[in-house]
């Protein structure tokens, strides 16, 4: 008996009566088998996901509503699934996010029966421990509780939502990220990473952060979210808000986020790329209103949503690998 008599029955789905078994002798001759860049991209993040939560006894992933950090919860979902999500979700609050993406965060939580844990930076402030800074962002006061809540709840890995497209430092970061007794991340001691293989391992005090999106881009994020039709939080989308213009951007007008003097509000039709503070984010002009046309959108943009919407990134030239060496995200 022959290959071309006889086909086996695991290629016998794949056949077509217009070829032969051996053009499907391998995955790449075979289009019905092949992995698009989203199903490798999943394959990846999942394979991290699962392996690192083997190793680690008590992983946390932050959660804080955002596009990345969704798409992570989703891809953890799927790594376990039918079981629920074996470890918590932790968000560090800083008292100034958009109401919309914390009604967004508790409905999630509620949805999928998670165990939320939240560090409060508000909390620091009000009892001394930490000070308002003079220009009012507080994205950089979230590291001490961030490090507390890791050491209080003993978790010995944080899975994050950082992608090295995003900015400089996160591009030197590996996916499985040292942090040492301190919480600190030395660039310039990294394990390498050969062949997917990853080394959580950490000694006592020490934890390791975990980046299972990291060689995703924005666009990539995108076109997952509207192939897997995930919900988000509606500011992600065109709608109308009161606006005015600091440093190039368009800030909303909120409780912790007004116009200085010459500064107008305007009511225009914006959306957000990305969703830090609302004193620190910038909105941008877009009439994208489904998946489907951020994808477009975001094709054509040459700007990352960071470098065109986070004034927390132009304190200096190195502010996020700064912040990254004293234990921030």
């Amino acid at each position: 008996m022959t290959v071309t008599e006889v086909p086996s029955p695991a290629r016998d789905e794949t056949l077509r009566a217009d070829a032969s078994p051996a053009a499907y002798d391998t995955p790449e001759r075979d289009p019905a088998r092949r992995l698009t860049q989203l199903d490798a991209l999943e394959a990846e993040s999942i394979q991290v996901i699962r392996e690192i939560a083997a190793e680690l006894e008590r992983p946390a992933l932050l959660f804080s509503g955002g596009k990345d950090s969704v798409v992570m919860l989703h891809l953890a979902v799927k790594a376990f699934w039918p079981a629920p999500i074996p470890f918590p979700v932790l968000h560090v609050d800083t008292g100034h996010n958009f109401p919309e993406v914390l009604a967004y965060r508790d409905e999630t939580v509620e949805r999928l029966g998670l165990r939320l844990e939240v560090a409060s930076v508000q909390d620091y402030i009000d009892d001394g421990r930490l000070r308002e800074r003079a220009d009012g962002t507080r994205n950089p006061l979230q590291t001490i509780p961030l490090l507390d809540a890791i050491n209080e709840h003993r978790f010995d890995g944080v899975f994050g939502g950082g992608r090295r497209d995003e900015e400089k430092a996160r591009a030197k970061e590996r996916i499985v990220s040292l942090r040492d007794e301190f919480g600190q991340w030395d660039p310039k001691n990294q394990r390498p990473e050969l062949w997917n293989l990853y080394n959580p391992r950490h000694r006592p005090g020490e934890h390791v952060r975990v980046f299972p999106i990291s060689n995703w881009t924005e666009l990539d994020i995108w076109r997952y979210i509207e192939r897997e039709d995930i919900p988000l939080a509606p500011l992600y989308y065109a709608h109308e808000r009161d606006v005015f213009q600091r440093d190039g951007m368009w800030l909303a007008v909120g409780p912790v986020s007004q116009p200085r003097e010459g500064e107008t509000v305007e009511r225009r039709v914006v959306r957000y790329r990305t969703v830090g503070d609302m004193s620190c984010t910038g909105a941008v002009d877009s009439p994208a209103a489904t998946n489907a046309e951020i994808v477009a959108e975001v094709a054509a943009s040459t700007l990352t949503e960071r470098g065109a919407t986070r004034a927390d990134d132009r304190i200096s030239e190195a502010a996020m690998e700064d912040r990254k060496k004293e234990g921030y995200f």
